[in-house]
C-alpha cells in the first residue's frame, strides 16, 4: 500500500454541478459556451427526458445505448457522431452512455480506431467536441474518471482505454434523474458504487489522498442504500447514493479497483449479467478473501458499512454477504442463469485481466478465482 509520501496524480472534471434540480444546468453551461450543436448519447428511456436538461440548438439524439456495450454499439454512436458534427457530446445515462461519449468524444473525425487507443495514454489529443456527463444512475461513477470500457465480442473481453482526454468538461449530478430507477437496479449500482470505493481503500495501490474518499463513499452506501431501495423518492438518500457514486469515480482514477472487478467482468461478457449485478454478488467472496492481507482496511470498511466482523474471513464474508442478499439481489451464479460448465472459461477470462488483479492486496491464483466462482455457484 502507498504510504503518504508516495506519488499520485490526481484528475476531476474541470466543473461539477451536484444537487437535486441541476440538471437544468447543462443547458445554461452549453448556452454560456456558445455551442449550437450537441449530441446526446442515451438509452431509450432517458432520451425521452433529455428536454430535462434545457439544451439550445440543434440537438441530436442517438437513443440505442445497450447494456454492457460492445464494439459494434459503438461504431453506431460513432456514426451519429460524425453525422451530427457536434459542438458537444452529453452523455445521458448509466456508465454506458457515458463510457461511450467518451469515446466519441476522442474517436468521432479522429484518424485513430478504438484498437489503436486501448490501454493507458494512447489518445491523441486534443479532442474536437467538448464533453458532458450527466449521470442517471448512482453506480459507475463514470462522469468523473478518465476510463471507458467496451466489450469485444469475439474474445468477450473488456476493451479499456484510458487517456486525460476523456475528462469531462462538466459534469451534473441530479440525483432527482435517480428516483425512477427500479429497487433492483438502485440495489446492484449501489453496491458498485460501493465496491469502487472498497477495492480502491483495500488495494495495493491504496493512497492517503484517494482513502478519504473510499472510506466516505463507503459509509454512504451503508447509511442510504437500503433507504432508497425501499423508497426510491427518499432525496436524501439518492442524494447520499450520488454523492457516494461520485466518490467511487475519484478512486478509479488514481488507484482503480482489483479483484472484485476482474471476477465481475466475465459475468457480464459472457452472460450479460448487469455490471452493479455481478459486482454485488463477487464481493462478500473477495473482500473475505482479501481480509489477511488487509484486516485493518477490513474492519474499517464493515463497520463503515454498519457491520461488526472480527478478523475471521468466515465473519467478514457472512456479514457482507448479508449485506447484498438483505438488499434482494441475487447472490448466486446459478440465480442469474450461468451454467456450471463455464465455470472454467470464467476464470479463464478473469485471470487474464492483469490490469485490476495486480492491485488486488492478495494474489488471486487461477484456482483461487475458480474456487470463488464454485462457492458462487
Amino acid at each position: 500500500m502507498a504510504s503518504l509520501d508516495s506519488p499520485i496524480t490526481i484528475v476531476r472534471p474541470h466543473l461539477i454541478e451536484f444537487g437535486i434540480g441541476t440538471a437544468a444546468k447543462l443547458g445554461k453551461w452549453a448556452a454560456e459556451k456558445g455551442f449550437r450543436r450537441t449530441l446526446v448519447i442515451s438509452d431509450a428511456f432517458n432520451a425521452a427526458r433529455i428536454d430535462l436538461l434545457e439544451l439550445k440548438g440543434e440537438v441530436t439524439v442517438f437513443a440505442d445505448v445497450t447494456p454492457e456495450p460492445d464494439t459494434a454499439n459503438l461504431e453506431k454512436v460513432l456514426a451519429a457522431a460524425n453525422g451530427a458534427d457536434a459542438e458537444l457530446i452529453v452523455g445521458f445515462g448509466g456508465g454506458s452512455a457515458m463510457d461511450l461519449a467518451k469515446l466519441a468524444a476522442v474517436l468521432a473525425g479522429s484518424a485513430q480506431t478504438l484498437h489503436e487507443v486501448v490501454g493507458p495514454n494512447k489518445v491523441h489529443g486534443p479532442r474536437k467536441a467538448a464533453l458532458a456527463q450527466v449521470p442517471t444512475t448512482s453506480g459507475t461513477g463514470s462522469e468523473a474518471g478518465i476510463r471507458a470500457l467496451v466489450t469485444d465480442p469475439r474474445t468477450m473481453a473488456k476493451l479499456a482505454v484510458e487517456s486525460l482526454h476523456m475528462l469531462a468538461d462538466i459534469a451534473v449530478i441530479d440525483p432527482a434523474l435517480t428516483f425512477t430507477v427500479p429497487a433492483r437496479t438502485t440495489a446492484a449500482t449501489g453496491v458498485d458504487a460501493m465496491a469502487h470505493c472498497v477495492e480502491a481503500f483495500t488495494n495495493r495501490k491504496a493512497h492517503p489522498m484517494v482513502d478519504i474518499y473510499a472510506i466516505e463513499g463507503t459509509r454512504l452506501v451503508g447509511k442510504y442504500l437500503a433507504r432508497a431501495v425501499r423508497d426510491g423518492n427518499d432525496a436524501e438518500a439518492r442524494a447520499g447514493l450520488s454523492l457516494a457514486s461520485l466518490y467511487g469515480g475519484f478512486c478509479l482514477g488514481p488507484v482503480n479497483t482489483a479483484g472484485g472487478h476482474a471476477l465481475a467482468y466475465p459475468l457480464g461478457t459472457r452472460w450479460h449479467v448487469a455490471h452493479g449485478a455481478a459486482n454485488a454478488l463477487i464481493f462478500p467472496h473477495v473482500l473475505a478473501f482479501n481480509t489477511p492481507s488487509a484486516p485493518e482496511k477490513t474492519k474499517a470498511v464493515m463497520a463503515a458499512l454498519g457491520r461488526q466482523t472480527s478478523d475471521n474471513t468466515t465473519s467478514v464474508f457472512d456479514a457482507a454477504y448479508a449485506f447484498c442478499a438483505e438488499l434482494g439481489i441475487e447472490m448466486k451464479l446459478s440465480g442469474l442463469g450461468v451454467p456450471e460448465s463455464d465455470l472454467d472459461a470464467m476464470a479463464d477470462d478473469a485471470f487474464a485481466i492483469r490490469r485490476l488483479l495486480d492491485n488486488n492486496p492478495r494474489d488471486l491464483t487461477h484456482a483461487d478465482i475458480r474456487s470463488i466462482y464454485a462457492a458462487a455457484f
